[in-house]
């Protein structure tokens, strides 16, 4: 009998190694919160491709709702309606949820919560998790100054936030290294998903003379403005940016969040999970800058490529500046 059980371990043992030891994720399902539609060509669509890596890399169920406004009684309806059907893992992928997250995990002790963007936690079920987008912003700063014409480059911001206005802040160091005479000007939309509003303020930035937009939104609607205006764009969140507007696009600072989301499921069915704040790097994948246009001059491309190894190197980082806007930046962090 104990040769048998012996010899049945090890069989079990070569199986997890050739299956790459992963665990199990049965009696996990995990519920995915959107502020904005799946398939915005930015920040929700970004966070949904890495739901459906998650699905094929580990099995787990999942499901998602888009389009819930950053309410804490409308994230509270949809989170607890996943909790009713067996949902124990909750993603919510906008700062407004912070609050409603926070409360809602004291009360479901038995469920994962997982906050995007936000800075709170606990030391039982309730974690944050972001990256270090303002070392892509960076690099796309130094292509803004170098292509820009007019000397004039525009910013559609959402929100007067630290990660919002730290973004601006690294896009405008990078500007200023490849052109010291650029200013970059920002106008604030006050929603993370409104296309109206976004292509308002596009228009109002192109009308004062800025040749390259760039923009921390979640639509598109700042590069087919540009486009429209024969200017050239930076987009944000995603690639998909070059199919809305082929003839503007020319780069984007990129997420990629499907590392992060295999890793934390792998963490919490192995039972290795614990809460944290997770904030990573160009070096982890979860941020980078997509590739260039074809029309970008080598030399620049070699700079953004040199200044790319030294971030992942750690022999330099972008400052970072979060409670005003560094000199060559136009406008005010004051709603």
């Amino acid at each position: 009998m104990r040769r048998g059980w012996a010899v049945g371990l090890i069989l079990i043992s070569i199986l997890a190694i050739a299956c790459g030891g992963a665990a199990s994720v049965d009696g996990y399902k995990a519920a995915f919160v959107y502020v904005g539609p799946a398939d915005d060509g930015g920040w929700s669509q970004a966070h949904d491709v890495a739901r459906q890596k998650l699905e094929e890399a580990t099995g787990i169920e999942t499901a998602y709702t888009e389009l819930v406004p950053e309410d804490a009684t409308e994230f509270r309806t949809v989170a607890e309606a996943y909790i009713e059907q067996g949902y124990n893992i909750i993603f919510g992928t906008t700062f407004g949820y912070l609050d409603a997250m926070e409360e809602m995990a004291l009360e479901y002790p038995d469920v994962i919560f997982l906050h995007c963007s936000g800075y709170k936690l606990n030391d039982s079920n309730f974690g944050n998790y972001f990256g270090k987008m303002y070392q892509p912003r960076y690099l796309s700063g130094l292509v803004a100054g170098a292509i820009t014409q007019s000397n004039k480059i525009g910013y559609v911001a959402a929100f007067p936030i630290p990660e919002v206005v730290r973004g601006i802040n690294a896009f405008a160091d990078g500007v200023k290294e490849t052109n010291p005479n650029a200013t970059v000007e920002v106008v604030w939309t006050f929603t993370w998903f409104g296309p109206e509003a976004e292509t308002q303020a596009a228009n109002a930035l192109l009308e004062t003379g800025a040749d390259v937009l760039t923009q921390h939104q979640d639509s598109t609607a700042t590069g087919i403005a540009a486009e429209a205006a024969g200017a050239k764009w930076i987009s944000y969140n995603t690639g998909y940016g070059k199919d809305a507007a082929p003839e503007a696009f020319i780069t984007a600072p990129v997420w990629d969040w499907a590392p992060y989301y295999i890793s934390v499921v792998e963490s919490i069915a192995d039972g290795s999970f614990v809460p944290e704040a997770y904030w990573g790097g160009m070096e982890t994948g979860l941020v980078s800058l997509y590739e260039l246009s074809g029309d970008v001059p080598r030399t620049l491309e070699q700079l953004v490529n040199e200044r790319t190894m030294e971030i992942l190197s750690g022999s330099f980082d972008p400052p970072i500046v979060e409670d005003k806007f560094v000199d060559n930046v136009i406008g005010t962090v004051s709603p």
